[in-house]
């Protein structure tokens, strides 16, 4: 008798075994993960979602470049997993149950044409030029030339935290108000008397980025705080709604220790 039950334990035993190896393949993730937002956040998010799909083959990550209200309004609405701001969540949209993570910070930088003369603005002439105060480029060292200017359509988050920082809320005199970083960026390309604004993380050698206030706009001087327009990138979630289990591996992921240099080489600077 006691033969027989030792006999039933052992097979019970090596049942949990095999069952026990089942469900470790199960523990696999899959599933997909979808983010929606700030175009400004294009480079840092597509890096750090390549990086997450090569060693999470069966997670689906997707990236729909909205805009930063869009983006939230997004999250709010549950269209999509994680919302992508380039600004601070308002009072009133953390009333509405969204809560924030800092994922990076980002410099705004002041771009002009390649052949503007002009390398530095102070941020008085900065707010002095969006705001029809100053309207040559004379006056500022550069050609005799009417200034072109070129912003971010109403609800950027770009546009936000440049007008925000320079004082010039409701009062900037665009030229053009354009959808997308990367529009900003090709119009002032291919402009000579344009002047715009473009997150840091996205700007390259196409256009001069000038400094303000003396102070080049880089990791160091966003870290440190001298480089003074600079604003948060944000990852937007509802508080009170858990993440699936893709989302949420792909959320700690994003915000672990590995993803800094990720997110250092997509030219923003991570949270330290």
């Amino acid at each position: 008798m006691k033969k027989i039950i030792s006999l039933i334990l052992v097979a019970v035993m090596a049942l949990g075994i095999f069952t026990g190896c089942g469900s470790t393949e199960s523990e696999t993730v899959s599933g997909t993960v979808s983010t929606d937002g700030s175009t400004s956040m294009e480079k840092v998010i597509g890096s750090l979602g390549e990086a997450f799909g090569n060693d999470n083959p069966d997670i689906t990550f997707t990236y729909n470049p909205t805009g930063s209200s869009s983006g939230i309004q997004a999250v709010s609405e549950g269209r999509c997993d994680i919302g992508l701001s380039s600004r601070a969540l308002k009072d009133e949209e953390k009333e509405q149950g969204l809560e924030e993570t800092v994922l990076a910070y980002d410099g705004i930088a002041v771009i002009v044409n390649n052949e503007n003369p002009v390398e530095d603005l102070t941020l008085e002439q900065i707010a002095d030029i969006y705001t029809g105060k100053i309207t040559n480029w004379s006056e500022v060292g550069g050609d005799d030339a009417e200034i072109v200017l070129i912003g971010r359509e109403a609800g950027s988050g770009t546009r936000d935290g440049f007008e925000s920082i320079t004082g010039t809320e409701e009062a900037c005199q665009y030229r053009q108000e354009l959808t997308s970083t990367g529009d900003v960026i090709t119009t002032v390309e291919s402009n000579a008397n344009a002047i715009g604004y473009a997150s840091l993380a996205s700007v390259s050698d196409s256009v001069k980025v000038v400094t303000v206030d003396g102070i080049a706009p880089s990791e160091e001087t966003v870290l440190d705080g001298s480089y003074k327009i600079q604003r948060p990138f944000v990852l937007v979630t509802k508080a009170d709604t858990a993440l699936s289990e893709a989302a949420q591996k792909f959320f700690d992921y994003i915000t672990s220790e590995d993803a800094k240099s990720i997110i250092s080489e997509a030219g923003a600077v991570p949270v330290q």
